[in-house]
C-alpha cells in the first residue's frame, strides 16, 4: 500500500492525513476498511509515517488475504501481535537497540514517571529524540514540557525488550509457585483474585531473597542511592505473571496515554479477567491519587475491580502493610497491594 520506512521520523501525519490515505486506498482498490481499523492505527502509531506505512502494507497486503472483504479489527489484531514478535522492521530495531544500549536507566525512567522534564539541551533527550524514542508534551499547566513515548507501539516494543533481559536473567530461576499450590483461591470467584495473586508475587519474591539468589542481578539502579530503579520490579512483574498463569490467562500490557502508566489486563479461561495497574511509590498522598484514577478507569473498562501493584524502593514490611489496602469507590473495590524492592 504505502512504503514511508525513508520518512520514519519526519513531521507526524495528522488523523485526518491518515484517513484520508486509507479512504485512498478504498477508492483505488475498492477494498473497504473499517472506521475502528484506521482509529487504532492511528492511536497505535501517533501518525509517524513509517509506522504508518508499514502497518498499511502489513494489513492491505502481506496479511489481507481476503481482498474482497473488510479489513476488520480481526485482521487488525493479528496484523498487531505479528508486528510486536515477528515482523522484522530495521528501524524498530535500531530504535530498541539504542534505547537499551545507550539510555537505558533513562528508558526505564520513562515506564514509571510520568513528569520528567524534556529539554534539547540535555544531551539523553536530544538523543532520544532524533532516533524516535521520545517525543514531548507541554505539561498540564504549561509550565515546562514533559518527556512522552513516541507512540504505543513503540513503548509496547520497549517494554517487551527490557522483559526479555529480565526472562533471560531468570532462566534457570525457581519456580513461579509453590509445589502444590493451585490457585484455588484465585479461580474460584466470579472474577479473578488479583490481590491474592500479587500475594504469590511477593512470596516469591521472598523465597528467592532467601536462596540467595540474586534477583536483580545486573539490572539499573539510581545513581544517587543504588536502589533499583522501580521499572524493573514492573518488567519482572508480567514476567512472573507469564509464568504462574500459563495456560490459564492471558497477559496483556496496555499503555494508554505513553506516559509511563502500565496495565497489566489478564483473561482466563471460563472469561474470567483482571485488572492491574502497575506503579511506582512516590508519595502517601499520590497513592490515594492513583486509587481514584484506578477506580475511573477500573469502571470505564468494564471491570468490577482493580488492583495496584505499588513497588515501592524499600522493604520495611511495617510501612507496606500500611499502604496496602481495600477501598471502594462508586462501587468499585480497588485494592493496594505494595510490594517492597531491595
Amino acid at each position: 500500500m504505502m512504503n514511508c520506512l525513508g520518512l520514519f521520523w519526519f513531521q507526524a501525519f495528522i488523523g485526518d492525513e491518515v484517513k484520508n490515505m486509507f479512504d485512498q486506498y478504498q477508492y483505488e482498490s475498492k477494498q473497504n476498511i473499517e472506521a475502528d481499523v484506521v482509529k487504532i492505527l492511528f492511536e497505535k502509531t501517533q501518525g509517524q509515517p513509517g509506522l504508518v506505512g508499514w502497518f498499511g502494507e502489513l494489513l492491505t497486503e502481506k496479511y489481507n488475504q481476503e481482498p474482497d472483504q473488510p479489513i476488520g479489527i480481526k485482521l487488525w489484531n493479528r496484523v498487531y501481535l505479528k508486528s510486536c514478535e515477528v515482523e522484522h522492521n530495521n528501524t524498530v530495531r535500531n530504535i530498541i537497540t539504542k534505547a537499551r544500549d545507550e539510555y537505558r536507566t533513562d528508558v526505564i525512567k520513562l515506564f514509571t514517571d510520568a513528569g520528567i522534564h524534556f529539554s534539547f539541551d540535555y544531551d539523553w533527550c536530544n538523543y532520544m529524540y532524533m532516533h524516535g524514542i521520545i517525543t514531548y508534551a507541554e505539561d498540564d499547566d504549561g509550565s515546562c514540557h514533559i518527556c512522552r513515548f513516541s507512540s504505543p507501539f513503540i513503548q509496547t516494543r520497549l517494554y517487551n525488550a527490557f522483559t526479555g533481559i529480565i526472562k533471560k536473567n531468570q532462566e534457570r530461576s525457581m519456580i513461579a509457585l509453590e509445589p502444590l499450590d493451585t490457585l484455588d483461591d484465585v479461580f474460584d470467584g466470579p472474577d479473578l483474585n488479583i490481590p491474592a495473586l500479587l500475594c504469590r508475587y511477593k512470596n516469591y519474591l521472598k523465597r528467592m531473597k532467601e536462596s540467595g539468589e540474586d534477583l536483580w542481578k545486573d539490572q539499573p539502579r539510581r545513581k544517587s542511592d543504588f536502589h533499583l530503579t522501580e521499572a524493573v520490579g514492573h518488567f519482572h512483574l508480567y514476567h512472573w505473571l507469564s509464568m504462574a498463569l500459563r495456560k490459564r490467562c492471558i497477559i496483556h500490557p496496555e499503555f494508554p496515554t505513553g506516559n509511563g502508566k502500565v496495565d497489566l489486563h489478564l483473561l482466563c479461561k471460563d472469561d474470567k479477567k483482571g485488572l492491574i495497574e502497575v506503579k511506582s511509590f512516590v508519595n502517601a498522598y499520590e497513592v490515594n491519587e492513583s486509587i481514584i484514577q484506578a477506580a475511573k478507569y477500573a469502571s470505564k473498562t468494564n471491570h468490577s475491580s482493580v488492583s495496584i501493584a505499588l513497588f515501592a524502593p524499600f522493604t520495611d514490611e511495617n510501612v507496606l502493610t500500611q499502604l496496602s489496602r481495600t477501598e471502594t469507590i462508586d462501587d468499585i473495590s480497588v485494592t493496594v497491594v505494595a510490594i517492597g524492592q531491595g
